[in-house]
């Protein structure tokens, strides 16, 4: 049987953890602030596909 002393400390252990998963996706998730005139502000996941690749030199369409 586990003791009382170690119950408290494995439910303070995770409560800890609890508090460090929620900090770390409220720093995730929430919107960064914009700096006047500065570029746009990070974010976690990029909304936008990349590029179409460019068009080999040389080729011919048709």
């Amino acid at each position: 049987m586990v003791g009382s002393a170690t119950a408290r400390e494995l439910l303070l252990v995770v409560a800890m953890a609890v508090v460090g998963l929620l900090l770390a996706t409220a720093a995730a998730f929430t919107p960064w602030p914009v700096t006047p005139g500065g570029s746009a502000p990070s974010s976690l996941v990029d909304l936008q596909g990349p590029p179409a690749p460019p068009e080999p030199v040389g080729s011919t369409a048709g």
